[in-house]
């Protein structure tokens, strides 16, 4: 299996935002944001909302002349002694953080061995998750996540999967057919949410971004009951926005 590697714009914030802590560890008595501009050939359009992320999540310290230092978030990850604890835990508030600013229940998803897996997710009693009534890896042809999921793979990659695991109905908007669902992968934009209405549940509408570090598959998703199908695609929208704060928590 090979991936399809069609860099997206939560990939590059990630990576620019990755390329800003380098910069600031490396100074420990702290960097000015001038300074950082210029060591990492960010413009300050570019660097301002990075720095206000970083901060937000704890990565980043301003003291008190106005530099920048490494954060107690970043401290605690780098550490070798429950450093994957600490990663689930940042995550996980990461999500929840996403959760309540999108007003819907929220997912990670990843691609390992051939099979679709939701690794971690946030939810509450006004944001509920989906109800799971088809196991996930046997229904990627039909959820926003799973299908997010198969365009980052080539097109064996993709003919193979859906050999395992052929594409059943679930509901009358359910693709079946592979060379529909191979053609609507295909062209499928990679910076554009994948969506789901009503495919995989009547009641259910999702959407999904890719958020695809290294050569780990991953996506981050969001579900909603279908009376909100109209705040879907602002929702969407704010997901594939934040995305770059998940993808930086599962790259450091």
């Amino acid at each position: 299996m090979a991936l399809q590697h069609k860099p997206t714009a939560p990939h590059h914030s990630a990576q620019h935002a990755l390329r800003v802590l380098e910069t600031v560890a490396r100074h420990s008595t702290g960097i000015t944001d001038t300074e950082l501009a210029r060591q990492t050939g960010l413009t300050r359009e570019r660097l301002t909302p990075l720095l206000r992320m970083l901060r937000r999540e704890g990565y980043v310290e301003q003291v008190a002349d106005g530099a920048y230092v490494t954060g107690e978030a970043l401290a605690r990850l780098g550490s070798a002694h429950g450093r994957e604890q600490a990663q689930r835990e940042k995550l996980q508030r990461t999500l929840d953080r996403l959760r309540d600013s999108v007003g819907a229940a929220v997912y990670i998803s990843r691609y390992v061995d051939g099979e679709v897996s939701v690794t971690q997710y946030a939810d509450s009693p006004a944001t509920p998750k989906v109800n799971e009534w088809v196991d996930f890896r046997f229904s990627a042809h039909a959820t926003a996540s799973g299908k997010s999921l198969l365009t980052q793979l080539d097109h064996a990659g993709r003919r193979d999967h859906l050999a395992r695991h052929k594409p059943v109905r679930l509901t009358s908007r359910t693709i079946t057919s592979d060379k529909v669902l191979l053609s609507r992968l295909e062209s499928q934009p990679p910076t554009v949410p994948v969506l789901d209405l009503q495919e995989y549940a009547i009641g259910t509408v999702c959407a999904a971004v890719p958020i695809t570090a290294g050569s780990a598959v991953g996506c981050l998703a969001l579900s909603l009951p279908v009376e909100h199908a109209h705040r879907l695609r602002r929702a969407a929208d704010t997901l594939n926005r934040n995305a770059a704060q998940v993808l930086l928590s599962l790259a450091i």
